[in-house]
């Protein structure tokens, strides 16, 4: 599948900002099965510095800096991307309290392996407590094989949380999101890593999109799509398989990665600093559609 993705940011402060300082993950990753044929990254006001880089975690970033007063702020990601996921059915019949005892050895010998054991640690958003364990324990039914308890992980949030994007913001909790049953992809991304984590597996934040479908009969409204989260866990002998609590999937070609990270405050969209602003008022309008060529606008 080909896409074309539009995503705008725009910021509207109710003083004059004199320093804005940000850093972009807004292009999408080249992986084995994604490629980004073409990124076109807009700024306004134009940025006096600017910089394309790659972080810590292998994510391109752009990174800029706006040093005059201005009272608004407006990026505007374009991007064309090849999604070509294949099968994704796997047979993984070791338990997974087997795989965790796996990452409890003193050394490993597999790179990959070493690298994966950074996402085994609780972060902010993804605490490992006994509260995330109690909730999740059930599911990790001793000799499950570890494909099944994933699987049954990811149905239950599906099945036990209502989506809501009124419900939470960024900074609401996990025992929060626990006590309301209710939140959006970010929040039940940040369940199933939290839960996987603290029985001892390796768990990562992916942060993209995911092309949606407008109601039988109806036209594709420009605008009106949004960033997706979802799960990306390693195992050993099949590498790192991703799920979609939100939606209750393995992901197809219909999700397109922007990046990978411990939690969100890792691969958040746009996230940065700015001096004075006083209040503002934020609006995002993603919209992700087939193409066939060229990329929009």
């Amino acid at each position: 599948m080909r896409y074309c993705i539009d995503h705008v940011t725009e910021y509207r402060y109710d003083e004059a900002v004199t320093l804005s300082y940000q850093v972009a993950h807004l292009r999408p990753l080249d992986t084995p099965w994604q490629r980004c044929i073409d990124h076109v990254l807009d700024v306004a006001p134009s940025p006096d510095l600017r910089q394309d880089a790659t972080d810590y975690f292998g994510n391109p970033t752009t990174r800029f800096e706006i040093a005059r007063p201005h009272t608004t702020l407006k990026v505007r990601a374009r991007s064309l991307v090849d999604v070509s996921r294949g099968g994704s059915s796997l047979p993984i019949p070791s338990a997974w309290e087997d795989v965790a005892a796996h990452f409890r050895q003193p050394i490993l010998a597999d790179r990959d392996e070493r690298s994966a054991c950074e996402f085994l640690f609780a972060t902010p958003h993804t605490p490992t407590n006994e509260v995330v364990r109690a909730f999740f324990a059930a599911v990790f039914k001793p000799g499950r094989p570890t494909l099944e308890t994933l699987m049954a992980l990811m149905a239950h949030i599906h099945d036990g949380f209502e989506f809501d994007p009124d419900a939470t913001r960024v900074e609401t909790s996990l025992s929060e999101v626990l006590a309301l049953r209710r939140g959006v992809c970010q929040d039940f991304t940040h369940l199933m890593i939290a839960a996987v984590r603290a029985m001892g597996l390796p768990a990562r934040y992916v942060s993209g999109y995911l092309l949606t479908k407008p109601p039988p009969g109806q036209a594709r409204l420009v605008g009106v799509d949004a960033s997706h989260a979802w799960v990306s866990v390693f195992v050993p002998g099949c590498g790192w398989l991703e799920f979609d609590p939100t939606n209750n999937v393995r992901p197809t070609d219909e999700h397109i990665a922007l990046g990978y990270g411990r939690d969100f405050s890792d691969v958040s969209p746009l996230r940065g600093v700015i001096l004075g602003g006083g209040n503002h008022a934020l609006d995002v309008a993603v919209t992700v559609e087939p193409a066939e060529s060229r990329i929009p606008g």
